[in-house]
């Protein structure tokens, strides 16, 4: 089993940057691949970014790639998700998610991952 903690966010201006860190327990967390997704305000949850077990592939949602960086250090069971540029449509409740589906062209999608964080909220002042 594996427990997912989120932490780093705030309130922000337009324009500013946050690094969200996801720290995982259990001792398959090396071994999963990672995703951040995204609750807006009255929205359903989206995806955001995904990043495979070693770390070799990312995939971002259009609205954020060339923004946001998804990264990971297995050796301190953490992902992180550094976002820049923030926008006042960034705002929503982040949540990371862990899961052990082959990550063949990327996993884009909530029922793909098995265990979430409680998230944590990010507010783009504009």
């Amino acid at each position: 089993q594996v427990q997912l903690v989120e932490s780093g966010g705030g309130l922000v201006q337009a324009g500013g940057s946050l690094r969200l860190s996801c720290a995982g327990s259990g001792r398959t967390f090396s071994s999963a691949n990672m995703g951040w997704f995204r609750q807006p305000p009255e929205k359903e949850r989206e995806f955001v970014a995904h990043i495979t077990w070693s770390g070799g592939r990312t995939y971002y949602a259009d609205s954020v790639k060339g923004r946001f960086t998804i990264s990971r250090d297995n050796a301190k069971n953490t992902v992180y998700l550094q976002m820049n540029s923030l926008k006042p449509e960034d705002t929503a409740v982040y949540y990371c998610a862990a899961g052990w589906v082959a990550s063949t062209g990327g996993l884009r999608t909530a029922s793909s991952f098995d265990y979430w964080g409680q998230g944590t909220q990010v507010t783009v002042s504009s």
